[in-house]
């Protein structure tokens, strides 16, 4: 990402941390995501949330929320990649 597209994206970061009502917040990002974007990111939490739940497998996790095993494959490459302290704090807060 280049540095001014860092800068944006930080931006939008800030001001949806600002956000602090669950209906207001759903206003929001229906303003700034369409219908599709946010379908993928609710199959992206399932996703996140099973894998580190890590009661299915692959197969039935692709089956179950209607994604490519490549999807679920990506969101685990992904996990790789955080800090310990986000891995806690997500394994704790998704529900």
């Amino acid at each position: 990402m280049t540095e001014k597209k860092e800068d944006d994206w930080r931006r939008f970061l800030a001001l949806t941390g600002r956000v602090k009502n669950p209906e207001r917040l759903s206003e929001y990002f229906d303003l700034f995501l369409t219908f599709e974007e946010r379908e993928a990111l609710a199959k992206r939490y399932l996703i996140i949330k099973g894998l580190l739940e890590g009661e299915k497998n692959q197969r039935d996790m692709s089956r179950d929320f209607e994604v490519s095993i490549s999807k679920i494959t990506r969101g685990s490459n992904s996990l790789k990649t955080i800090s310990e302290e986000l891995r806690a704090f997500l394994q704790e807060a998704m529900d």
